[in-house]
């Protein structure tokens, strides 16, 4: 995505004309085009440019990839969805997206509970044991030898 000659109309949205006075509005955001690519979007913490607030114009560093943070990007894809379902409800295609997304995400967050251990305490529901303490921690990947 080309920065400095892209068009910034897309950082504005719309408010309700003659809106009442002392009423909050959050401007509806006019469109999700452009979109980040997939890995600078999860860097970002945002799919869409117009969003992409950064505190304190402080850049996020590019994210590494591991197990983790394919479970973390199927949960972002979904957060995302959801937060442009609020203000498009009848988005027939982002609700099945939507759908779709929930059912990879409950598949890999089994799969990563199984290989690595609990993500949050309501994953140790089925166990055996108490494993919550157990090395290493989701942000210490190493590769288990089994």
């Amino acid at each position: 995505m080309d920065r400095q000659n892209m068009d910034r109309s897309y950082k504005y949205g719309s408010l309700p004309e003659r809106g009442a006075l002392a009423v909050a509005y959050v401007p509806l955001q006019n469109s999700a085009v452009p979109a980040y690519e997939a890995d600078e979007a999860l860097s970002q913490g945002t799919l869409f440019p117009g969003l992409d607030l950064p505190f304190m114009n402080i850049v996020n560093k590019q994210v590494k990839h591991t197990p983790l943070t394919e479970l973390m990007a199927i949960d972002f894809v979904i957060d995302e969805l959801e937060l442009y379902l609020d203000t498009h409800r009848n988005d027939r295609e982002a609700f099945s997206m939507l759908q779709s997304f929930m059912a990879l995400g409950k598949e890999a967050r089994e799969r990563y509970v199984r290989l690595y251990g609990p993500v949050q305490q309501s994953d140790m529901e089925e166990m055996d044991s108490y494993c919550w303490l157990n090395d290493p921690w989701p942000w210490e990947y190493r590769e288990r030898e089994d």
